[in-house]
């Protein structure tokens, strides 16, 4: 007696799984639903029951990030200390997939996750005394900055293999090192840290402190 194989029942959150994984070492652009569906054993119509092409699955990626982010309670601190922990908070979601930061800036106002962050981010600039309009801006393009912190950090651009990332880091180095010290003092002096922060927390801490730093520039000059 022939019996039919029973159809392998797909997970859509394990395949967004998968999708994080090959896009973490290789890049968005890696990721395919035929690869996928190869991955999981199952031919590409059946993620089509599940996302309706690679647009939608990204957008699952950058959903995934907003629902990590873990929201500060509120507390009697100051406004721009409230607000330097949530975009913190923010940052250390996108850090744990820096390539797919730019996933996130669709997204935030479509679901519910990036809904709530975005009203606690807003809470917290009227308090500071922005109209509800400027507060606005200020909160796009903050997003935008951190976002792009993220996307450009020095270590995300640079090989996924140690040894690979190491050689191209050491000859970035010798190339900033080998300028005329006369010329560039500065610049010969700080290779180093060009090329690569020293601390990734520091790299992180200091553009966020550079954000709120100018936000309440904005505030004090209002």
């Amino acid at each position: 007696m022939i019996t039919k194989e029973t159809p392998r029942r797909l997970d859509p959150q394990k395949v967004v799984d998968s999708a994080l994984a090959i896009a973490d070492d290789e890049g968005p652009a890696a990721v395919t639903l035929r690869r996928l569906a190869q991955l999981h054993g199952v031919t590409p119509m059946a993620l089509y029951r599940h996302f309706k092409d690679k647009d939608d699955l990204l957008a699952a990626l950058g959903d995934r990030l907003l629902a990590s982010v873990v929201l500060p309670e509120p507390t009697d601190e100051p406004w721009d200390q409230q607000l330097h922990k949530l975009l913190t908070a923010f940052v250390t979601a996108l850090r744990t997939h820096p390539r797919l930061a730019d996933l996130t800036l669709p997204r935030i106002l479509r679901i519910e996750p990036g809904l709530n962050f975005a009203e606690r981010a807003l809470e917290l600039l009227t308090e500071g005394g922005f109209s509800t309009d400027d507060a606005a801006e200020i909160g796009r393009q903050s997003i935008c900055t951190l976002i792009a912190l993220v996307s450009t950090d020095p270590m995300t651009r640079e090989a996924t293999d140690p040894v690979e990332r190491e050689d191209s880091l050491r000859m970035k180095r010798a190339a900033l090192s080998a300028l005329p010290p006369r010329k560039y003092p500065l610049v010969t002096a700080s290779a180093d840290t060009l090329v690569c922060s020293s601390s990734n927390d520091r790299y992180y801490g200091l553009g966020i402190d550079l954000v709120v730093a100018g936000i309440c520039g904005v505030q004090n000059k209002e």
